[in-house]
């Protein structure tokens, strides 16, 4: 995809739409308000005021002319979202790369209704850093390290080296305890999860996802309730893969509203934390091989 004719602003980048090959329409904004009948006053104001640009930044006016299969490009004021109470912890930063701890509940990139409550929007916004993009994400649910590439020229190399599985990642989790398992332990799995389903499956097959796992603790939460504490190492990097091993071997992660059994979560309630975290991450650093590793400094606790 070329790049963007208008510059990332509030930390969000523009929309763009491609007008089909055919309409009716005789000009842009004919066809804008044909598509959004509900959207006029949106779309004339947009244009108005000169905020919906073509291929090359060239202003759409309300007399351009129709033009299929191109792409326009203008900012969508989003929708209003429940605030994350929790703060983004900087772990490192220099003008190549930035390192975060990213606290549970903050999506990683915006997605669905998180679009300004994601942690690349909140830094490109309070940073000034508007080139600044994931290297790798984690899920809303999941807190811990992130490595975000300041320049675009940097994110080929770094994404490589999660390509190339150079990347050591360690995680931690509290679940359930069952005192016949023995650890360590390598679960291997094959993971499918349908697109537009909101829980993946282990189905049978030749595995497609390996997690080393160790029991670091036991532990008993203020409910009297004997869990674990566990040090995981995934090889493979599937959606969910940590929920659903641990959730295989019978000590689901606390605080997972996934597995066993999928429960909506309820808007703006961030009482209850998915106790995972991604503790650790080393890599060798793609311009000079040196050996880098950043560590966490939040703490999982078993709650109630």
């Amino acid at each position: 995809m070329s790049k963007a004719p208008l510059p990332i602003r509030n930390g969000l980048g523009p929309d763009r739409l491609r007008m089909p090959a055919e309409s009716s329409a005789r000009t842009v904004l004919e066809h804008l308000i044909g598509e959004h009948p509900g959207e006029r006053d949106l779309w004339t104001g947009l244009v108005d005021a000169g905020d919906v640009v073509d291929e090359h930044g060239r202003k759409i006016t309300s007399r351009t002319p129709y033009q299929p299969t191109r792409f326009v490009y203008f900012y969508r004021e989003p929708a209003p979202e429940i605030p994350v109470p929790h703060e983004i912890e900087i772990l490192y930063r220099d003008d190549s790369i930035l390192v975060i701890d990213k606290p549970h509940f903050l999506a990683t990139i915006p997605r669905g209704a998180h679009i300004v409550e994601s942690a690349v929007v909140r830094l490109r916004r309070d940073l000034d850093l508007p080139d600044l993009a994931p290297v790798h994400r984690l899920d809303r649910m999941t807190a811990g390290v992130i490595v975000f590439t300041v320049t675009p020229d940097l994110r080929r190399p770094y994404q490589e080296l999660f390509a190339e599985q150079r990347i050591v990642k360690e995680y931690e989790a509290i679940a359930g305890f069952d005192p016949e398992l023995t650890f360590p332990r390598t679960v291997l799995s094959r993971i499918n999860k349908v697109h537009g389903e909101m829980t993946a499956t282990e189905i049978d097959g030749e595995p497609n996802s390996e997690t080393s796992i160790d029991l670091i603790e036991v532990i008993t939460d203020s409910a009297g309730r004997t869990l674990g504490r566990y040090r995981l190492l995934p090889r493979t990097g599937r959606t969910h893969q940590l929920r659903l091993h641990l959730n295989s071997l019978g000590v689901p992660i606390v605080g997972d509203n996934y597995y066993p059994e999928y429960l909506p979560a309820v808007p703006g309630d961030f009482s209850t934390p998915l106790r995972l975290l991604a503790r650790a991450l080393e890599y060798p650093d793609p311009i000079t091989g040196q050996t880098r590793r950043f560590v966490s400094s939040r703490t999982l606790d078993a709650g109630l």
